[in-house]
């Protein structure tokens, strides 16, 4: 017998079946749970089984398993370019346990997610947020047998019925948006005479390019300049890398520090893996040494 994500009254297909605008309403879709299940395609199914002129964006569902904190930093690269409408975001290592699932009222739509510091920097990247809710409305669940799929039988209705209008006061009782999990993206610091910037790998992409969470504003209150160069110390290696404005304006085995499309600082090689050149892997700490700060 098929499990339908409508509720049996017709109550909830009614709903779905009048979007807020003429045009279809979108969910971009996060997650870390791959392709070699089927996860992705039953929460499609779900969604789409209540509102059949959905469109879903898949953002990425290759976030490593269980790894919040990249979930996180991939949604709030992200989050700046997709449609108004729903975010749907599904890094939950704490599945059926006490953590909330939560939707999050922001200016371009709603987050839905689980309460476990997933959405906090999208939030905060989308201008904070309105009204927050616990997903914990039985009539826009799926009925299942276990608990360890909220993503198919909780979260995945609630987004799809916010995209197709449903007020968010619907899902759940509102929670104070104080009380949500906090991001886990690091902050840089500085040593006592302000010359060393002690930042960390956020992100390595599939080139091996590592972007720090250092902004270039970093370097620029310290009279460092594109052309410019700073002192890289990754553990007990101490190298140089030249701020330049291209990966092709490397020479060849050159280290170089530029600013990537989301406009942090991040180490490259040209054609080459930093990661791998230099050993470098999330999470891992890296200091900039710069000019003394000016007075």
């Amino acid at each position: 017998m098929r499990c339908s994500a409508r509720a049996e009254d017709g109550e909830l297909a009614a709903v779905a079946s009048a979007p807020v605008s003429d045009r279809p309403p979108f969910v971009s879709f996060l997650s870390d749970y791959g392709y070699n299940d089927e996860f992705v395609g039953v929460c499609h199914a779900v969604m789409l089984d209540l509102v059949p002129d959905l469109r879903i964006i898949d953002v990425t569902h290759d976030i490593p398993a269980f790894d919040v904190r990249a979930g996180a930093l991939a949604l709030v690269r992200a989050v700046q370019y997709l449609p108004e409408g729903v975010v749907l975001a599904v890094v939950d290592p704490g599945v059926a346990t006490d953590r909330r699932c939560i939707a999050v009222a922001v200016e371009t739509g709603f987050l839905v997610g689980p309460d476990n510091g997933l959405l906090a920097p999208a939030v905060a990247m989308l201008g904070g947020a309105g009204d927050a809710v616990a997903l914990e409305n039985p009539k826009y669940h799926l009925p299942a047998p276990g608990a360890t799929f909220a993503g198919r039988d909780v979260m995945a209705p609630a987004a799809a019925q916010l995209a197709a209008g449903l007020p968010i006061i619907e899902l759940g009782p509102l929670v104070d948006p104080t009380t949500l999990a906090p991001g886990l993206v690091p902050l840089p610091h500085e040593d006592e005479d302000g010359t060393t910037i002690m930042g960390e790998v956020l992100w390595v992409d599939r080139f091996g390019n590592c972007q720090l969470n250092v902004s270039p504003d970093l370097l620029l209150a310290r009279s460092v300049a594109p052309g410019g160069t700073v002192g890289v110390t990754i553990g007990d290696d101490s190298r140089r890398a030249r701020w330049v404005g291209a990966f092709a304006e490397a020479k060849p085995s050159e280290l170089i520090l530029l600013v990537d499309s989301y406009g942090m600082c991040t180490l490259a090689f040209d054609r080459r893996s930093a990661a791998t050149q230099l050993k470098l892997k999330v999470g891992q700490a890296v200091s900039i040494a710069t000019p003394e700060r000016p007075a």
